[in-house]
């Protein structure tokens, strides 16, 4: 009789709306594109839910170094100052691809 036991099979878990919204958010921003000019839109996808997207918009705007503009095709357009976010351990910032750049953000 063998004394090992099975593993029991991992089950994936989904990520939420919420987390899923929040990501996509998290990576726009800390893009090396939207990190060199400090702004960056976000805009609303088929995908996002009312709900997920009132909340991760809402929690943008609780953000004191955060500054929203809500576009009229939906989109809202979100802009920071280099030093502001450099001081926050949450948010990502890379000072070694400062890229001068004409190229517009992949988003």
């Amino acid at each position: 009789m063998s004394k090992h036991k099975k593993a029991a099979p991992q089950q994936r878990q989904e990520m939420s709306g919420v987390e899923r919204l929040g990501l996509r958010v998290s990576s726009m921003i800390n893009h090396p594109i939207a990190q060199t000019q400090r702004w960056v839109v976000i805009h609303r996808l088929d995908t996002d839910g009312e709900a997920e997207w009132e909340e991760v918009i809402g929690l943008l705007a609780e953000t004191p170094e955060l500054d929203l503009t809500f576009n009229d095709d939906g989109a809202v357009t979100v802009r920071w100052e280099r030093s502001a976010l450099q001081e926050r351990d949450d948010f990502i910032i890379d000072e070694d691809n400062e890229v001068e750049t004409e190229v517009a953000a992949p988003f």
